[in-house]
């Protein structure tokens, strides 16, 4: 792990509704639960911040097809589908970033979803003075992309965990595509393990 930077842990919507049996599965979304689980709890031990956020969508919002969007009904505010994967056990000291909350909002990156009490994430990153996040979660090709993106062009150095994170692909390749996206805007891509 690199000591010397201020280093915090971003755990994209690790949600039910985007694991099997979910409302929007991701293929595999289950299996980035592990390599997280250990991270949360490394990164905690060492006193370095944890986020996890979570799609937090109210029931009409313009994000769903019936409503005139693209996705199909998911993670709606207090449903089990929104809620956090239970085996990430995540630590109580886990900041809960949660985004997508108005009508409008798609909440595809995590910059501006809102800590509660400590305002958005961005802001709470600077606060904490942390100039590096490592990242994973779900889905590559949506909320990790654009959260990572968001991340670069504000100056943060990210490293992207690639045995954490599972696409959608909509269309067949959309995952790769956006992981190449994210390296050429300059990413890091590493494992779990040889980041921790």
């Amino acid at each position: 792990m690199d000591t010397d930077s201020t280093q915090a842990l971003l755990i994209v919507d690790v949600q039910n509704d985007f694991c099997t049996g979910g409302a929007l599965a991701v293929p595999e979304g289950e299996s980035v639960v592990p390599p997280l689980r250990r991270l949360a709890q490394q990164f905690t031990a060492l006193g370095l911040p944890v986020y996890a956020t979570r799609d937090w969508h109210p029931a009409d919002s313009r994000h769903f097809a019936a409503n005139g969007g693209t996705w199909p009904v998911h993670c709606v505010q207090g449903t089990p589908g929104a809620r956090l994967r239970e085996d990430l056990k995540l630590p109580s000291s886990v900041q809960i970033v949660s985004k997508g909350q108005s009508r409008t909002d798609d909440g595809y990156s995590a910059v501006v979803g809102e800590v509660a009490g400590r305002g958005t994430l961005l802001e709470d990153l600077k606060t904490r003075g942390v100039d590096k996040v490592i990242v994973g979660g779900l889905a590559t090709d949506y909320c990790v992309k654009h959260s990572v993106l968001d991340l670069l062009s504000q100056g943060y150095a990210v490293t992207l965990l690639t045995d954490a994170i599972r696409a959608v692909d909509v269309k067949p390749g959309d995952g790769q595509r956006a992981l190449d996206e994210m390296a050429k805007a300059g990413a890091t891509l590493s494992t779990a393990r040889d980041a921790a």
